[in-house]
């Protein structure tokens, strides 16, 4: 599980992005961090894997500091970030490198992965285009099998097809006793997979809750004149019509339209 508590951290000669800042995630869940630009996505997930450091108050990390880098600890977190490089080799001598650092890494797991997105172990990082190594990076980290799994803005740069192929490998590859915290602004690339959603804005939480008790808090329709909307809270004018939250009271479940939900969000909030 990741627990933050009461967390600052500001970079130099700026104003804190989090002041006595908590979050908690459990085991077991597929995580979606939302939030627009400067809201703080990217730090907090650097904070929670150790690539930043905390200026005040705790992160736990089943049962590690983050913060201390201690070997036990990066054996069992996998981090993607948005913007990486990769050396000149191939994906054969990237793994052989790489997987001695990470006790429960599946081979077989990896050369399935690998066929799903149409990579082979003979391919050349520096000779494949971007997508295709954002791909083989998911493969890896997939593969690796740790509890903590965290990619930031994963779908950046994949094509329709390998975007939906992310999602079902994703899907079939975590397990209950792993933690998955995506960070994205593509908010329909992941709300399929997802289960959880964490909002931040400015440093803050704003929302932390299921989709389910979203589905069952909410209602989303669509509607083509807003005096048919029943105590609307809040909708957008699209072609189709105009795309409606509102209480769900009685109402049967309707499916969760993430980016609306988000919109609505950040929408009150400012």
């Amino acid at each position: 599980m990741i627990d933050i508590q009461n967390i600052t951290f500001a970079y130099k000669k700026k104003t804190p992005l989090f002041e006595d800042f908590s979050l908690s995630l459990v085991s077991g869940s597929i995580v979606g961090l939302l939030g627009k630009n400067g809201a703080g996505k990217t730090t907090l997930l650097k904070l929670i894997s150790g690539l930043l450091p905390t200026q005040g108050g705790a992160i736990n990390v089943n049962g590690f500091a983050p913060k201390e880098r201690k070997p036990s600890f990066l054996a069992d977190v996998s981090f993607i970030p948005e913007e990486f490089s990769l050396p000149s080799l191939s994906i054969s001598a990237y793994v052989a490198a790489l997987q001695p650092l990470y006790p429960n890494f599946d081979s077989e797991k990896l050369d399935n992965i690998l066929t799903e997105f149409e990579l082979q172990r003979c391919d050349k990082l520096h000779k494949i285009s971007h997508g295709q190594r954002k791909k083989f990076l998911i493969a890896f980290a997939l593969s690796c099998n740790s509890k903590v799994l965290i990619l930031d803005e994963p779908t950046n740069g994949l094509d329709i097809p390998s975007k939906s192929l992310f999602r079902k490998v994703l899907v079939s590859s975590v397990t209950d006793e792993q933690i998955v915290l995506i960070s994205t602004h593509q908010v329909k690339d992941i709300d399929s997979v997802i289960d959880t959603v964490v909002v931040l804005d400015k440093g803050k939480t704003i929302f932390n809750d299921s989709l389910e008790n979203v589905s069952r808090d909410y209602r989303f329709e669509i509607v083509n004149d807003l005096q048919t909307a029943e105590n609307a809270l809040y909708h957008e004018k699209k072609l189709n019509g105009y795309h409606c939250i509102a209480s769900a009271h009685n109402h049967e479940e309707t499916n969760v339209d993430l980016e609306l939900f988000f919109n609505f969000l950040t929408t009150k909030k400012s």
